[in-house]
């Protein structure tokens, strides 16, 4: 199944481009799949394959995950955002 990742703030800026298309079933996988396409993102942006704290997980700008297992739907949009945004 296709889902997009769209990259905000300094997660865009680690990854150098704002959304990328992958197959990818759950978030841990989602992640996985990242680090191998991206390892300057990962370097960044995980730590033992998980979101570093200073990072958030957002599904269709609804509900933020952080566990592995959570099942992606096709057409789903995982955005991957810095924990201190907002005003």
């Amino acid at each position: 199944m296709t889902i997009t990742v769209e990259f905000f703030g300094i997660a865009r800026k680690r990854a150098g481009l704002s959304s990328i298309e992958i197959d990818a079933d759950s978030v841990g996988a989602a992640f996985d799949l990242l680090a191998d396409r991206i390892p300057h993102w990962a370097e960044a942006c995980l730590d033992d394959g998980h979101l570093k704290k200073s990072f958030l997980a957002n599904i269709n700008g609804r509900t933020f995950v952080s566990d592995r297992d959570r099942p992606l739907k096709d057409g789903d949009h995982l955005l991957i955002l810095a924990a201190d945004v907002g005003g």
